[in-house]
């Protein structure tokens, strides 16, 4: 049997696309029954306060009002569970603090938006009538937004609001290396609140059927919400079906389980009556998980040749209100893990410090850890080369693992398995035209414009479950159908996935259907997340597909007593005229009763972790006269590993730097002093758009992990990974020569105006 071991790598356009293009995609809000009533859900209006009285008896006597659950109405139904997060191990000893996170708040309020009450009617108009007919009285309590330990308490397992303290590395170590380092560079980082601003909001329906719950929401995997739906409601796993429609974006938002789901199961079981909730833009970005929100210190030690001997980090990181669903939000410091390994950095020393304010949780958004963990080194390394008045490009060069140290075990205990790390740096300052840019430089100056060039080198690690499991069947109408385990939320994995199993079978890939987001119909699955979808997937796809080879070569053996082998689509046997595709012998195999044939599974378990990385180079000019900044060029040159979907992959690349662009420039999830959102509209919180981007170079130097059979590494969050340190690095470029020394995100033209003047002075 000959198999080819990873997808041809041809473009083309996506099968979605005519569904999403022509207003026939079945999104949360489409797929609701014509009878399904209206949950809406009281908020928290402050940020910090202690309830003393919540009358909805009002509001219940309202027309067409159905229902208005309560905390205390949640209590007496029996549903106590605390809102599903996770802890990781403490310094001090044990775990990180865990307070009860209540599904809706009924004694403290800890912050804006927090869920308080649900109420349901037949329609939303009425149930947003109800709302205002709700009293809810308070004491407000002192709000506490400071990032660092202290300030007022918010929850009494956490004195002093310090949520976890967390260290890695080899201290002692690299004390002594500071000792004895020919150079010091010291680098403070803010690193700003952002939301997804997904373009489909939160939304989610519940209904019971004969004692069963469904609860479809528009996630990115359906397992997490089944099993902590089943614990909450005291469910047996098997009574709850969970389900996912197409999805408008997700980012890491939508992986995790949120307050609104479990109260509108409890809801939908007491009317058993389906129940429809679909958050308006105010309420996700008052309610959705934030992300990044940290403040860190880095410092990077190097000896007289410029080698890097040391590196240290102190970040002490938002985790918002209650406790996040990714470990406590420390993925700064665990991916500084990964980052040692780019460069041959010997010894380093991580610490942080999660605290809680009253802000919403904050987790993941895209590439979540990775961003703010390139950023800080790569930051402090453009520091370094100004200070030691050396090229960026030359210092990154200088202190590159070469290619023959892998497999390449980094101090923090990761194993990188391949990279060719200096090859790439090279290619992006190639064609990217670096010994331009001088030139260039002066004729921004002839305009009276600051220009600046800024690059980045980043690693990431894919992240999630390293199991996948997939199966096939054959349907009668000889068509098949490919069960996985992750969840699309626009990636176009339904190309992907289609296009990969029908080079590997010779199926017709117009013959092939994708079923994703069931949890009736897929027993288990990772889901998506942290760009594991397409490496993992399409690996256990490959497993799936060489057992199923397999077994039909063996089944037409038996039939034919000839011996089958498998190649380009067809079972052939040498020496005679007998050849069958897979739909065919699928065929002779229902013919002949061999049923097991017809559906075929497999799951399997990547070796290790994958690390995609590449480099990003671009250039920006900013108007001294207003501070404004305007992206001009940008260049990503990315190693994914072999590519399954070149355009595919591509286009993932310019979204993730448009994010990263947004969080750079404009972006700001901004609070007062007493936690009231100041950006909670798209009037207030800015979005890039079309024109504030330049046509984006892409060039793929793939150099193939060894930890998959198919060479891949994902791609889903490289742009934004990359792209804020290369902005940040640009930006200073571009004021270093006006004496600007420090620059944070976001570079709107007040700050950047602000920071001239101040230099100016």
């Amino acid at each position: 049997m000959t198999m080819q071991a990873f997808g041809k790598s041809q473009g083309g356009t996506r099968r979605e696309d005519m569904r999403f293009l022509t207003g026939q995609g079945r999104y949360l809000a489409d797929i609701a029954p014509a009878n399904a009533l209206h949950g809406v859900f009281l908020r928290a209006p402050v940020a910090h306060a202690r309830i003393t009285a919540l009358d909805v008896e009002d509001a219940r006597a309202l027309p067409g009002i159905r229902a208005i659950l309560t905390g205390a109405d949640l209590i007496a139904m029996g549903v106590t569970a605390s809102v599903y997060a996770i802890t990781l191990p403490d310094t001090r000893g044990g775990k990180g603090a865990a307070p009860h996170r209540p599904i809706l708040a009924h004694d403290v309020m800890r912050h804006v938006g927090e869920p308080v009450a649900l109420v349901v009617a037949e329609t939303r108009e009425q149930a947003l009538d109800a709302l205002d007919a709700i009293t809810l009285d308070y004491d407000e309590l002192p709000v506490s937004l400071a990032l660092s330990p202290g300030g007022a308490e918010i929850h009494h397992e956490a004195p002093g609001n310090l949520a976890l303290d967390w260290r890695l590395g080899d201290a002692d170590a690299v004390a002594d290396a500071f000792a004895r380092a020919a150079h010091i560079t010291t680098l403070d980082v803010r690193q700003n609140r952002v939301t997804a601003a997904s373009i489909e909001p939160r939304a989610a329906m519940a209904e019971w059927d004969n004692g069963r719950l469904h609860m479809a929401f528009n996630g990115q995997g359906v397992w997490r919400l089944k099993t902590e739906l089943a614990k909450a409601l005291s469910l047996d796993p098997d009574a709850v079906h969970v389900t996912t429609p197409d999805v408008g974006g997700g980012f890491g938002m939508k992986v995790m389980v949120y307050p609104e789901h479990y109260a509108l199961a409890a809801a939908a079981r007491a009317l058993d009556a389906p129940i429809l909730w679909v958050a308006e833009r105010g309420e996700s970005i008052a309610s959705d998980n934030g992300a990044r929100d940290l403040t860190s210190t880095a410092e990077l030690a190097l000896d007289a040749d410029h080698k890097i001997i040391g590196y240290r980090v102190r970040s002490t990181t938002n985790l918002g209100a209650y406790n996040s669903q990714f470990g406590q939000n420390i993925q700064t410091v665990l991916f500084s893990k990964v980052l040692t390994g780019v460069y041959d950095i010997p010894v380093a020393d991580l610490h942080v410090q999660a605290v809680y304010t009253n802000t919403t949780p904050v987790d993941a958004y895209r590439g979540a850890g990775r961003p703010e963990a390139v950023t800080l080194l790569e930051r402090t390394l453009d520091m370094a080369a100004r200070e030691l008045g050396v090229s960026p490009f030359d210092l990154r060069a200088r202190n590159m693992i070469a290619p023959g140290s892998f497999p390449y075990k980094t101090p923090m205990g990761e194993t990188i398995d391949v990279g060719d790390f200096a090859r790439l740096l090279q290619r992006a300052a190639e064609l990217g035209d670096a010994a331009g840019f001088a030139a260039r430089r002066a004729a921004s100056a002839e305009k009276g414009l600051l220009r600046g060039m800024g690059l980045a080198y980043y690693v990431e690690a894919i992240l999630g479950d390293t199991s996948e499991n997939a199966a096939l069947e054959f349907t009668d109408d000889g068509g098949v159908r490919l069960f996985v385990g992750t969840q699309s939320n626009g990636q176009g994995h339904e190309t992907v996935y289609a296009r990969y199993l029908a080079e590997l079978t010779g199926i017709d890939e117009d013959c092939i259907e994708i079923v994703q987001g069931d949890s009736d119909r897929i027993a288990q699955g990772g889901g998506t997340g942290g760009s594991r979808s397409v490496t993992v997937q399409s690996t256990a796809t490959y497993q799936m597909t060489r057992q199923m080879v397999a077994g039909f070569a063996k089944f037409l053996t038996r039939q034919t007593g000839a011996p089958f082998e498998f190649e380009d689509g067809i079972f052939a046997a040498p020496g005679t005229n007998q050849r069958f595709s897979l739909v065919e012998a699928a065929d002779l195999a229902r013919k002949t009763g061999e049923y097991d044939l017809l559906r075929h599974d497999a799951r399997i378990t990547l070796d290790d972790r994958c690390y995609p990385n590449g480099a990003h180079l671009c250039e920006v000019e900013i108007d001294p006269e207003t501070g404004a900044l305007r992206l001009d060029r940008y260049l990503a040159i990315d190693d994914f590993g072999n590519l399954m979907h070149p355009m595919l992959a591509e286009g993932q690349v310019h979204g993730g730097i448009a994010q990263g662009f947004g969080q750079a420039v404009m972006e700001n999830l901004a609070l007062d002093a007493e936690g009231q959102i100041l950006s909670g509209s798209f009037m207030d919180y800015a979005l890039p758009r079309a024109t504030d981007l330049p046509m984006i170079g892409f060039e793929s130097v793939p150099v193939p992990s060894k930890n998959n059979p198919l060479g891949m590494k994902g791609c889903g969050e490289a742009g934004t990974v990359g792209a804020l340190a290369a902005l940040s690095n640009a930006a200073l470029d571009a004021l270093w020569e006006r004496g600007v020394r420090h620059v944070d995100m976001p570079l709107t033209p007040v700050r950047v105006w602000g920071w001239l003047q101040e230099a100016g002075a």
